[in-house]
């Protein structure tokens, strides 16, 4: 069977066969006269990597043993995987196969990622999720010299982190337009993917404002980005620093032709906050919000779909005080256009909490006016805690079903005004084909009421396991019943 290509006519196939005739007979340079112009005018990148590349550093971090034992070893380049993307990362064990308390133990490799120079003074960007949890972080040059660094800030909502180091006579990076950045043009990568450090990749740009980041529309590439990357810079053609590559979308934990980089303007002012005062202050409202499909906002009058659905509002919160209602349609926020619903969280982050800010929602065929003020997200750092407390408590874990669990405390059981329950810690296999998922409150299953994480177990271990249970689960301010069916 022969193979043709729809795209060649006759008279090109003629071409190209004069061509190669021409060079068979002339050599090679009489084919590369022949090619067309544009084939002619690639990008040059060499120019681009001897620049910029001295600005890229690779980031080395460490931690104390905190393993238990009896599980199984991970390598780092799947560790840094399961970081990235939320993933509990399972125990890992000491060399002796004895677990150590924390902080004890001799340092050890935790991970392996990138980083840029900012400037002169030492200041060194890259992603929160490389450094977050370190020991130790050290920063090595092209040149060889390697320092260790102090982490200035994290945040993990834009997962943008600051560090710096000691050093003087550094190169440093130039900041883009990311505002001038196309579809279609051409970017490179610079980073340590598996440890190989300045690697270069080249790719283009393939959409922008992809809605996958919870604070940051991300820039989508085609760059080849492989667990090491996530810190390094993405490049226009100009030598600026438009973006840190951060995620991949990946089936497997490798690169699969589709990552992600922060936009560096957003990144920008991640960054001067965590110069200035640690940590990165947003702006919240109290809503919970969803998009407006377009058979909704036929039927109410708003004619296109766009603006945040208001689904709920959050009690003596300032949206409440504001008088937003559940059922508002929110088109404008502080001046400026909510397209869509992920447009909303963004804004309102962005606006400096306490700031009396001016919004427009579409109630009940008309638009409203009103004014409200603008509180402070809860930082990332009560976060951890709220985490570490959680981690700290008596866990029980369904193997069969996939579920680990954990005991509310008295101060999670009055804020959700519970008597009884249990949260959701993972939820693999059954479990999570089922719907759950982490944060989820278990109140009962198979009609019996939990108390306890011990007694979660104990239930579980008196079920059927040929036949599907019904658990009784309370997510956000809603509570619903979801049926686990066993694996097959």
């Amino acid at each position: 069977m022969t193979l043709r290509s729809p795209s060649l006519g006759a008279a090109t196939r003629r071409s190209v066969f004069a061509g190669v005739l021409a060079a068979s007979l002339l050599g090679v340079g009489a084919l590369v006269t022949a090619m067309p112009a544009s084939a002619q005018n690639l990008p040059e990148f060499a120019d681009l990597a001897e620049r910029v590349g001295p600005a890229v550093v690779n980031i080395r971090t460490t931690e104390r043993a905190r393993a238990r034992a009896g599980t199984p070893e991970m390598d780092e380049d799947m560790l840094e995987f399961f970081r990235r993307f939320g993933l509990p990362i399972p125990n890992q064990p000491n060399p002796r196969g004895r677990p150590q308390p924390d902080g004890g133990g001799e340092p050890q490799q935790r991970g392996v990622g990138s980083g840029f120079i900012l400037g002169a003074d030492g200041y060194v960007m890259t992603n929160a999720h490389v450094v977050e949890g370190a020991d130790e972080v050290f920063v090595t040059l092209t040149d060889k010299r390697e320092f260790k660094a102090k982490v200035i800030g994290t945040d993990r909502r834009s997962d943008v982190a600051l560090v710096k180091i000691e050093a003087s006579g550094l190169p440093s990076v130039r900041i883009g337009d990311v505002g001038k950045l196309r579809v279609g043009e051409w970017v490179i990568a610079i980073g340590s993917p598996f440890g190989l450090e300045n690697t270069v990749t080249a790719g283009i740009v393939s959409a922008k404002s992809r809605d996958t980041g919870e604070f940051l529309p991300l820039i989508q590439t085609d760059v080849a980005i492989n667990p090491g990357n996530s810190g390094g810079p993405l490049i226009n053609m100009r030598g600026e620093v438009v973006g840190i590559n951060s995620q991949i979308y990946s089936r497997s934990g490798g690169y699969m032709g589709i990552s992600f980089a922060i936009p560096i303007d957003e990144a920008a002012r991640v960054a001067e906050q965590l110069r200035t005062t640690g940590h990165v202050s947003r702006g919240r409202i109290g809503v919970s919000i969803d998009q407006v499909t377009k058979e909704v906002a036929e039927s109410i009058g708003l004619g296109k779909p766009t603006g945040a659905l208001v689904r709920s509002v959050e009690a003596g919160g300032p949206a409440e005080k504001a008088g937003i209602e559940a059922g508002d349609i929110i088109t404008r926020f502080d001046g400026r256009t909510v397209e869509k619903s992920g447009d909303l969280p963004r804004i309102v982050g962005s606006v400096k909490p306490g700031t009396r800010a001016a919004l427009q929602v579409f109630r009940r065929g008309a638009y409203k006016d009103l004014a409200v003020v603008v509180a402070e997200i809860e930082p990332d750092k009560a976060r951890r805690t709220a985490e570490a407390e959680s981690a700290s408590k008596p866990q029980a874990t369904a193997s069969t079903l996939g579920i680990a669990v954990s005991d509310l405390g008295e101060a999670q059981k009055r804020e959700l005004k519970l008597k009884n329950g249990v949260r959701v810690e993972t939820a693999d296999g059954p479990a999570a084909r089922a719907g759950l998922r982490e944060g989820d409150v278990i109140l009962s299953m198979d009609n019996t009421e939990i108390a306890s994480a011990k007694q979660f177990e104990s239930v579980v271990a008196k079920l059927d396991k040929t036949r599907a249970v019904t658990v009784l689960v309370r997510r956000g301010d809603t509570v619903n019943f979801i049926i686990i069916r066993p694996a097959r």
